[in-house]
């Protein structure tokens, strides 16, 4: 039961939480009525995850109404972290604590020595303070290094030091996990963590008996436990034994985007944005989005780059961050009002792909560049081939038989390109076919027009139809 109140009619004491008539409830039972509830309302239960609707979405909606923990076994980049992390929105807005109790006490049913004291002590009139959901969750980082002190807990030397005696259960200075008492516990690269402290963590979540430096501290802690790991780990840096497999009650396959469409909603949502300067404005063309997801698509099909251990949508939202810098700063240093990525930009994402993928083999000198390179150029292809029908450029092609000859660069201005675009039969209804003008009142945008000219460029250079050479800081097209 939760108690729709403002902050200052909720209860202050034990006893006015009884005359409230609020009943306890585990984690497991709130996480599956409230879910029960957003579901009976239509309402999104993940908003902001991606891609995950028909796959992993229902498994973990069933994994939770059937009450059980799960682990989250995919590759770097596939929101695990975030999945678990927004299971906070599915517990109860606030819940009663005992105040003074260590762990999150139901003021039923305390369970730490200061909660059951404060109860004996004041009975009915015992203070009770509310929890928000934000402070139910706890998430740790497994690493080689972790003691069963961080996650369960370990005598206190200050305490002792302060006059009480080792018998004493006051003594000891509970973890993480303690401290998460009736609320969520994530613990991300779950196989990282050492096998004795695994046997810790099945210990405290399934026989809830706990030796802390001699002491039998039985905590009937009320815990969700999401956990997450890497495929790879498995076989590699570790391994989830077997007993605390079997206690995580669902293990949920996650995956990359599986179309171009979802990575491109991704990257729209994950991409950073600055407001409040005076920098020109960033108007990225479709095919150059499509062209930064196929060039990630095309990294997670290629023998060179190892897939153990995965190409994260990370590289796409780098990828398309560092274009618009580029695109940007070139505004900026031609006087321009609008920012758009050229293909002449494409170089920049090696630096932000490189960093990001791990070869299969190696042996030559840069060998990443020069992959990431072939990789572009095969997005670029793929790309042009999509969007672009060679057919419709026939008149453009015919131009450049006639003697037509185009040089492009970081340093041509935008206007450079319209007046090409102009002057070149077909060359004006292939870009607006590619979204160069505005929707509103057809004007053309010329940083827009300036990507589209070298995207049909390049795309004809890719099909053989056009020369291309380097001159300069720049391209020139010739026949």
């Amino acid at each position: 039961m939760t108690l729709a109140s403002t902050s200052s009619q909720l209860p202050t004491t034990i006893g006015e939480l009884r005359v409230s008539g609020w009943q306890s409830r585990t984690v497991k039972e709130e996480l599956r009525a409230n879910l029960l509830a957003r579901l009976g309302e239509g309402e999104q239960v993940f908003p902001g995850i991606i891609g995950y609707e028909d796959t992993v979405l229902p498994a973990v909606e069933n994994a939770i109404l059937a009450g059980q923990d799960l682990v989250f076994l995919g590759e770097r980049g596939q929101a695990k972290t975030r999945m678990a992390r927004q299971l906070i929105g599915l517990l109860d807005e606030t819940i009663p604590v005992l105040r003074g109790g260590e762990l999150n006490d139901d003021p039923y049913a305390p369970i730490s020595p200061s909660g059951r004291a404060a109860v004996e002590e004041r009975g009915d009139d015992a203070p009770i303070d509310w929890l928000p959901r934000d402070r139910r969750y706890a998430e740790k980082l497994a690493t080689p290094d972790i003691t069963i002190a961080d996650l369960i807990g370990e005598v206190d030397p200050v305490r002792v030091a302060e006059g009480r005696y080792l018998s004493d259960e006051l003594t000891l200075h509970y973890g993480l996990i303690p401290r998460a008492n009736r609320g969520i516990f994530a613990i991300n690269e779950l196989p990282d963590l050492a096998e004795r402290i695994q046997v810790g963590l099945l210990n405290i979540l399934e026989e809830r008996d706990v030796q802390i430096r001699g002491f039998v501290v039985r905590l009937p802690l009320d815990l969700f436990v999401v956990a997450s790991a890497n495929p790879e780990d498995y076989t590699s840096r570790g391994r989830i034994i077997t007993p605390l497999k079997d206690r995580l009650g669902s293990q949920i396959r996650t995956h990359y985007p599986r179309t171009l469409e979802h990575e491109i909603e991704i990257v729209r949502q994950e991409k950073q944005r600055f407001a409040g300067d005076e920098a020109p404005a960033i108007v990225v063309p479709p095919f150059i989005e499509e062209l930064v997801a196929e060039l990630t698509h095309l990294a997670r099909r290629s023998p060179e780059i190892s897939q153990r251990s995965g190409v994260s949508v990370r590289v796409s939202v780098a990828n398309s961050e560092v274009l618009e810098a580029a695109a940007l700063k070139r505004a900026v240093r031609l006087g321009e009002a609008v920012a758009s990525p050229r293909i002449s930009d494409l170089g920049a994402v090696i630096a932000s792909t490189t960093g990001k993928v791990e070869l299969e083999t190696v042996g030559d000198e840069s060998p990443e560049e020069r992959v990431v390179e072939r990789l572009i150029t095969k997005a670029l292809y793929t790309t042009f081939g999509r969007q672009v029908d060679i057919d419709d450029l026939d008149d453009v092609i015919v131009a450049f038989e006639d003697g037509l000859v185009i040089e492009t660069g970081d340093r041509v201005p935008s206007r450079e390109y319209v007046r090409w675009m102009r002057e070149v039969p077909g060359m004006p209804e292939a870009v607006r076919r590619l979204g160069a003008y505005d929707v509103t009142d057809g004007a053309e945008e010329p940083a827009v027009v300036a990507s589209a000219v070298e995207f049909l460029l390049e795309g004809l250079h890719l099909s053989r139809r056009i020369n291309k050479d380097r001159v300069g800081g720049g391209v020139r097209y010739s026949r």
